[in-house]
């Protein structure tokens, strides 16, 4: 099969690589960009373990089709912290123990990021993550820590 030419920006560096029209954008940033935060779970879009920041929306990138990002600006889990300086979000997460595994957290921060980009004194927190699953946290501690950038002026959950 012939291989296309791909241009496009990953956490500020422009890539321009060559790729079968087929690959998945999961698959271009892990095998063929070597950033392994994005994770590759279900493969059916349920997950959110791959969810990365296309153009300024969260999108789970086993979804989308590399080419379809061509000119694009794609940001990863890796892109977000500024070297070793993490961003408040990835802060909190730390703060309140919002991982066990830590399978899905890279998926559950670029939605949280885009979520609280879009809308930064949200009315529900749980919409920021709508569509990433965690089978380990139970997701209060998630909640907590997403709750806490956007002001910290919710209501503890109801365990």
């Amino acid at each position: 099969m012939k291989k296309i030419l791909l241009r496009l920006t990953v956490n500020d560096q422009y890539q321009e690589l060559y790729i079968s029209p087929k690959k998945l954008l999961v698959e271009t940033l892990r095998d063929e960009l070597g950033l392994t935060g994005t994770k590759r779970g279900c493969s059916t879009g349920s997950c959110g373990a791959c969810t990365v920041i296309l153009d300024g929306m969260a999108v789970k990138s086993c979804s989308v089709l590399a080419v379809q990002a061509d000119g694009a600006e794609v940001i990863t889990v890796e892109g977000l912290a500024s070297g070793a300086r993490l961003t408040p979000l990835q802060q909190s997460f730390l703060d309140h123990g919002a991982f066990q595994c830590g399978f899905c957290t890279s998926g559950m921060l670029m939605s949280a990021t885009a979520f609280l980009k879009e809308n930064p004194a949200p009315g529900e927190i749980k919409e920021g993550i709508q569509g990433n699953i965690c089978r380990c946290t139970g997701y209060n501690s998630i909640l907590r820590a997403i709750k806490a950038v956007a002001g910290g002026k919710y209501p503890e959950e109801k365990r």
